[in-house]
């Protein structure tokens, strides 16, 4: 995918609906990473000022937001968020591709795990919850790459039991996985 830079800020625009997200609880152990975000499309103008309205409340005025470009498609250089200016940068090579990261002069840095907007609601649900987990040892690809190996296992498993239901058979009755052994001994052979 090709990202594009903006360099011009953008008036704001319609409020966003509110952000999904899920933090790690404060004062916890630290981890990998601070928690989820599951925005609902890959509009970084659109998404921000939902996802600050939270975090400004909780950590402190974010005022840098870094991105991997490789999942979004326009990256904007400034968004306006209540009033001020949030400066958005971003990194092909030095940044995990599904994490954000969230930079506060006064407070400090929070990394989040970026959840792809059409990633289903009980998937979101899994990784929100991971991401959260106080003392995380799972990078946010980590956790990407988990996830697809679960979607994966749970596929397969639906088309083997597809087939089962469809009259396939994955033994005979005896037990023997080959029915034309199963009749050989049968039969006395």
């Amino acid at each position: 995918m090709t990202a594009t830079i903006e360099r011009t800020t953008i008036s704001e625009g319609a409020p966003s609906p509110p952000a999904r997200l899920s933090l790690t609880p404060a004062r916890s152990a630290p981890g990998l990473l601070d928690g989820a975000w599951w925005p609902r499309s890959r509009d970084l103008l659109r998404e921000i000022p939902a996802l600050l309205d939270v975090l400004d409340a909780r950590w402190g005025r974010i005022t840098r937001i870094t991105v991997n470009p490789s999942h979004w498609p326009v990256i904007p250089r400034k968004v306006p968020v209540a009033g001020r200016t949030v400066h958005v940068g971003w990194f092909r090579d030095e940044q995990d591709p599904h994490k954000l990261l969230l930079l506060s002069y006064t407070a400090g840095r929070w990394d989040l795990l970026v959840i792809p907007p059409e990633t289903g609601e009980a998937a979101a649900a899994r990784l929100m919850s991971a991401a959260a987990t106080p003392g995380g040892l799972l990078t946010a690809s980590g956790l990407m790459a988990g996830e697809d190996n679960t979607r994966e296992t749970k596929e397969t498993l639906d088309r083997e039991e597809e087939w089962e239901s469809e009259g396939g058979h994955a033994s005979t009755a005896d037990g023997n996985p080959n029915p034309i052994a199963s009749l050989s001994s049968a039969r006395g052979r």
